[in-house]
């Protein structure tokens, strides 16, 4: 992998620590603010915070591989 397609991953890593941060914040929110009468919605925010962070994790592992490989 290049030294270009590594900065795009950790780019792109980067956006998805955010977006799941965001996830996160979304479900907090949920419990600070609009539970029980709320509890509809977690499955849904459950389950776009699960998603957003598994994406994060995938793409974290690529980094991590690619990184490990450049540096052989």
């Amino acid at each position: 992998m290049t030294d270009e397609e590594i900065k795009e991953l950790e780019k792109e890593v980067k956006k998805l620590k955010r977006i799941s941060q965001e996830w996160a914040s979304q479900m907090h929110d949920l419990v600070e603010d609009r539970l029980p009468a709320g509890y509809e919605e977690i499955p849904g925010i459950a389950q776009s915070t699960y998603d957003a962070c598994k994406a994060w994790a995938d793409a974290n592992k690529r980094l991590s591989a690619a990184t490990a490989a450049a540096a052989s």
